[in-house]
């Protein structure tokens, strides 16, 4: 019904498209599930699973895609604007350094409530109608696990500063949750906005996969927020998602998963793994080719964590490896520091999407972005073209259609974003 509901909502070809890349990913994430715990898949189950569900949602997302008309390019000028689908006032509170919050959440007791749970649950109560519901977080360490359900739909979370307020877990695989379980932070609801934030998952590089942030939630916008973990740390599950002037701390695969996402003007710190593990940066898990999805990593900083710097040559880090056979994700106008091996990428599992996948760089600079001794692979794109290049934009990839000028924050909807 929800995927009925958006649909409707949005009637296009583009949109469609997005909710039927859900549906597959969420169909996967479902069967996946169950080989996580190593158990079979119970009978009740055993449509939702089977070859004929998959190969249905594989047809719709063919033909949706053989439907829908040429996108129309953009002729405005102006390089610092905003995705239509973010309106005025989502721009002012984006700009904005005050705060008009509808609950607040502190600490310290000076505020609505002691936690962030109880403010979500009180919200759902409180809002009036589907505008943005703002939730102030004020400084301090919350150490709760956080769910922003599909029902919170337009929920704003405003805190006080990176490493001020400071949203805190450590579920992991090692103790029993699941990947998909384990993330400190989960945003389902539609339209979800953070600035200002830290979310972290503490559980450390020998307790494997812990999410510190997992978003399925559609047209969701993260400003100046930092993701701090290890392996698997920011989970881009599924859907459209903007990230800008954030920081993104991990080791293995700590940028993943499945959702049509644009990070830009931000810090990616590798940090140290574990002895003898190499790190990659993400793992794009795009598994049918008529997938509108991929992570795209523009104008943005690649350098190591300060406990990585002194011991940065006994670790190879790698710009990422193919999750999934379709997996596809491009670094454009970025500065990759010395961390980055002359390889480039890394395989998942031996020949592996080697030939299916998409992977490209652009105008790069810096001492890890020389793509001389980069791997060979059918599928790895070395010099990308501008007109390739510029479908991973914002303006393209999140299909932001006009935009609006005089918007101040970072955000930029095509290439040569340093000029």
């Amino acid at each position: 019904m929800e995927y009925l509901e958006n649909s409707l909502r949005y009637p296009s070809n583009e949109n469609t498209q997005t909710w039927l890349s859900r549906i597959s990913i969420n169909h996967r994430t479902c069967t996946n599930g169950f080989s996580d715990f190593n158990i079979s898949v119970p009978a009740i189950a055993l449509n939702i699973s089977s070859v004929d569900t998959k190969k249905f949602i594989s047809n719709l997302l063919a033909i949706n895609k053989a439907s829908m008309p040429q996108k129309l390019k953009n002729n405005h000028d102006d390089d610092r604007m905003f995705p239509e689908w973010l309106d005025i006032g989502d721009r002012r509170l984006l700009r904005s350094k005050s705060v008009n919050a509808d609950l607040v959440v502190a600490k310290d007791g000076s505020g609505n409530f002691m936690t962030i749970t109880e403010a979500l649950t009180a919200s759902v109560e409180k809002r009036e109608g589907g505008g943005r519901f703002v939730v102030y977080i004020k400084e301090g360490v919350y150490s709760e696990n956080v769910e922003i359900t599909n029902i919170m739909t337009n929920l704003m979370f405003v805190g006080d500063g990176i490493d001020r307020t400071v949203v805190t877990g450590s579920r992991n695989v090692v103790d029993g949750a699941t990947t998909f379980n384990s993330a400190t932070v989960v945003a389902d609801g539609e339209g979800f906005i953070a600035k200002y934030m830290t979310f972290e998952n503490t559980a450390g590089p020998e307790k494997q996969q812990a999410v510190a942030f997992r978003s399925s939630s559609e047209k969701s916008v993260f400003y100046q927020c930092s993701f701090k973990g290890y392996q698997d740390t920011l989970y881009v599950h599924s859907m459209k998602q903007f990230y800008s002037s954030c920081d993104i701390y991990g080791t293995v695969d700590f940028i993943f998963g499945d959702a049509s996402v644009v990070i830009q003007n931000s810090n990616i710190y590798v940090r140290r793994p574990m002895d003898r593990q190499k790190n990659t940066i993400t793992a794009q898990g795009r598994e049918n080719v008529n997938e509108n999805t991929g992570i795209s990593i523009q104008c943005s900083t690649v350098t190591a964590a300060p406990d990585l710097q002194p011991v940065q040559g006994s670790f190879q880090t790698y710009l990422g490896r193919p999750w999934k056979e379709y997996s596809r994700t491009v670094f454009m106008e970025c500065n990759l520091d010395s961390l980055i091996a002359p390889e480039g990428w890394l395989p998942w599992d031996g020949n592996f999407a080697l030939d299916t996948l998409y992977y490209g760089e652009y105008e790069n600079a810096g001492p890890g972005a020389d793509t001389a001794g980069r791997v060979g692979w059918n599928g790895y794109n070395p010099v990308m073209s501008s007109s390739d290049a510029s479908q991973f934009t914002v303006n393209e990839f999140l299909f932001g259609g006009s935009w609006i000028a005089d918007v101040d924050v970072g955000f930029e909807p095509q290439l040569n974003c340093h000029a």
